[in-house]
C-alpha cells in the first residue's frame, strides 16, 4: 500500500510538471544545482524562480538539483537563478547575499562552499547604474531625448534618422546584465517600444510622428522609472496634445520645450513629476 501511494505521488508530480511545461511556449529545459535542505527550501526556491507561463522550477531536496523550464524568448536560465539567489539560495551561477542567507530559517541554512557573494543590484545604486550602462539602456534613453529634440524642431528628416538609431540601440540592449526589476519591465515593454519607433521612422508626416511619440514616451517612462537614470528626469505634460486629451514626454531639462507643437506652442506645458 505504501509503495502504491509513493508511485501515485511520483506519477502525480510528473503529470503536474508536464502540464505546467505545456503552458510555456518556446520552452527550454535545464538541470541545475541549487543548495537547500528541506521542504521549506523547496517552497522558497520554486516561488522565487517560477513565473506564470514563463518559467517553472521543480527542486529536488535529495539531489539538490532543479529542473528549470522557461520561455526562451521571455527570460533565460541566468535570470531565474539570479532570482533564486536573491531569495537566499546559492546555485551554480549565483551566490546568495550574506544577509539574506543569514535570515533563512535555521533548518534552511545549508552548508555553503563559498562566502564570496555577488551583491544584490537593487540594494546598490552604483552597481545598478553600471549594469544599466553595460546593458546599453543608457543609449536607448539618450536617443529618445535626441528624438524629442528633433520633434521640438519639427524636423521630420532628423526624427526619421534618430528613430533608426533608436531601433539599433533597442536591439543592442543586453537583458542578461540588467538588474532583475529593470529586466522584467524591459521584457514587457521592449517589443512595443521597437514597434512604435519603427512607426516613427517609417512616417514622413510630423503629426503622425508626434502621435506615435506619445505612446513611445509612456513606455520609456516605465523603463526609466525603474532604471534610476543618472541625472534628474522631468516628466512634462501638455494639456492640448492628443486632441485635447493631454500627453506627457520626458526631458533632461526642466524648461518646457513642447515636442507635440514645436514653435507653434513651444512653452505649452509644465513639469508634473521629477525622477531623481
Amino acid at each position: 500500500m505504501k509503495n502504491s501511494l509513493k508511485i501515485f505521488m511520483v506519477a502525480f508530480s510528473m503529470l503536474s510538471f508536464i502540464a505546467c511545461d505545456a503552458q510555456i511556449k518556446n520552452a527550454k529545459t535545464a538541470t541545475v544545482k541549487i543548495s537547500g535542505n528541506c521542504g521549506m527550501c523547496k517552497s522558497t526556491i520554486e516561488k522565487a524562480g517560477n513565473l506564470k507561463k514563463v518559467a517553472n522550477v521543480d527542486w529536488n531536496k535529495e539531489t539538490k538539483t532543479a529542473e528549470i523550464t522557461f520561455d526562451s524568448k521571455k527570460t533565460n536560465q541566468d535570470e531565474i537563478l539570479k532570482r533564486i539567489a536573491l531569495a537566499g539560495y546559492d546555485n551554480e551561477k549565483f551566490l546568495a547575499p550574506n544577509d539574506v542567507y543569514d535570515n533563512l530559517h535555521g533548518c534552511c541554512q545549508y552548508n555553503r562552499e563559498s562566502k564570496e557573494v555577488v551583491k544584490e543590484e537593487k540594494h546598490h545604486s552604483e552597481e545598478k547604474t553600471m549594469q544599466q550602462e553595460d546593458g546599453k539602456l543608457t543609449t536607448v534613453f539618450e536617443k529618445y531625448f535626441i528624438l524629442k529634440d528633433a520633434l521640438v524642431m519639427s524636423d521630420v528628416s532628423k526624427s526619421t534618422t534618430i528613430s533608426n538609431e533608436l531601433i539599433a540601440a533597442i536591439n543592442a540592449v543586453d537583458m542578461k546584465v540588467l538588474a532583475n526589476d529593470v529586466h522584467m519591465v524591459w521584457m514587457k515593454k521592449r517589443n512595443a517600444i521597437e514597434e512604435t519607433t519603427k512607426a516613427i521612422s517609417s512616417s514622413k508626416d510630423i503629426d503622425n510622428q508626434r502621435k506615435q511619440f506619445i505612446t513611445l514616451s509612456n513606455d520609456i517612462y516605465d523603463i526609466i522609472k525603474v532604471s534610476k537614470f543618472q541625472s534628474p528626469i522631468y516628466i512634462q505634460h501638455c494639456p492640448m496634445a492628443n486632441n485635447g486629451k493631454g500627453a506627457n514626454w520626458l526631458s533632461k531639462e526642466s524648461t518646457v520645450k513642447n515636442p507635440y507643437y514645436g514653435s507653434k506652442m513651444l512653452s505649452c506645458g509644465k513639469v508634473v513629476e521629477t525622477i531623481k
